[in-house]
């Protein structure tokens, strides 16, 4: 079996990143934080998940995230599968944070975009099926 355990992600700073994926994702904990040093440069990092998959999460970000509108080279999102993107959203929107793209409703999935306080474009996925065929369906 093949998974994704982590995504490795650099962030302006911790809490906020903290707070927005706390929000998202309210059952998941900090697995483990510490400090270090990365080339030169002090950093805090820890892992936000559960017991199967996290964050790793890196702080002291410097610059701008990609422009998600470009064509430039870089991440351009990652998505999660919730078992309910409506109550997602209203977490979200309860916690102030605002929607990049609406909610898209297909036959067999719902997804909705937010962006998160570093720039990093974060898709939600419901799915409808537990058919891979239908699932995967473009509209």
């Amino acid at each position: 079996m093949v998974y994704l355990e982590h995504v490795n992600i650099v962030v302006r700073e911790m809490q906020s990143a903290l707070d927005f994926y706390s929000t998202a994702f309210p059952h998941w904990k900090v697995r483990s934080q510490g400090s270090g040093d990365w080339y030169g440069s002090p950093r805090n990092w820890l892992h936000f998940g559960d017991d199967t998959q996290y964050l790793a999460m890196s702080d002291n970000g410097q610059g701008e995230n990609r422009d998600l509108k470009s064509l430039n080279l870089g991440l351009a999102h990652f998505a999660f599968v919730v078992e309910n993107v409506e109550a997602l959203i209203k977490r979200m929107l309860d916690a102030g944070y605002e929607i990049a793209i609406p909610l898209n409703e297909e036959p067999f999935r719902k997804n909705v975009y937010f962006v998160d306080p570093s720039g990093f474009e974060v898709e939600f996925v419901e799915y409808l099926s537990d058919l891979p065929e239908e699932r995967n369906l473009d509209a």
